[in-house]
């Protein structure tokens, strides 16, 4: 089991099916190509009756990405734009355990997504190209730091890059209103006490 923490200074937006051509050849061309993530994750925090959407502290979450598992705890405000601190610990448990394990501990019901994220290095940030499937894409741009006295500089760096590619990031309202509708047309509801405690290793094999 390993384990790490690290600020996150992040950026998200929308791509439409031109964007998204036109990003991907771009960075085919002049940036890095670093790696596909197949991803099953479970987002607790919606559903807790202390959180909410908008106004979350805490992000708790278990995820899974190519085969491997995570525990994930962010914490600070979100939105299209946000700085937070992310906790993350590795594990080779099969993932319905660790799912198992998060439901005796008061985490029973979550929202389930299915991502298919393409990461790429370019000018010193990580861009990730990601799908939501049969629904949309977006893109995430991200760069990561040790020190607080960071953020500032990473956070212009990012809107001067994104400026570049022609690309937006979502306001806060536009972020929570897309998540609204992922929560809706793409997204489902997990209640691990009414499915099978072999549940993800029968649907996704993990």
């Amino acid at each position: 089991m390993t384990g790490s923490k690290t600020i996150e200074v992040e950026m998200r937006g929308p791509l439409s099916s031109s964007q998204l051509s036109i990003l991907v050849s771009h960075l085919k061309t002049n940036g890095e190509f670093v790696e596909r993530k197949e991803r099953v994750l479970i987002d607790y925090s919606t559903l807790l009756p202390e959180q909410d959407l908008k106004n979350r502290k805490v992000d708790i979450r278990l995820r899974n990405t190519n085969k491997v598992s995570e525990i994930i705890i962010k914490t600070g405000n979100w939105g299209g734009s946000d700085v937070r601190r992310e906790y993350s610990i590795k594990s080779d448990a099969p993932f319905d355990t660790m799912v198992q394990a998060y439901m005796l501990l008061g985490y029973t019901k979550g929202v389930l997504c299915i991502r298919n994220i393409d990461v790429y290095n370019y000018a010193g940030i990580e861009i990730a190209v990601v799908e939501v499937p049969d629904h949309s894409y977006f893109f995430e741009a991200e760069i990561e730091t040790d020190d607080e006295d960071n953020v500032e500089e990473a956070q212009a760096k990012l809107k001067k890059v994104l400026t570049a590619l022609d690309l937006r990031a979502h306001s806060d309202s536009e972020y929570f209103d897309y998540i609204e509708q992922l929560n809706k047309e793409a997204n489902i509801i997990f209640d691990t006490a009414k499915e099978s405690e072999t549940y993800f290793a029968d649907n996704y094999g993990i």
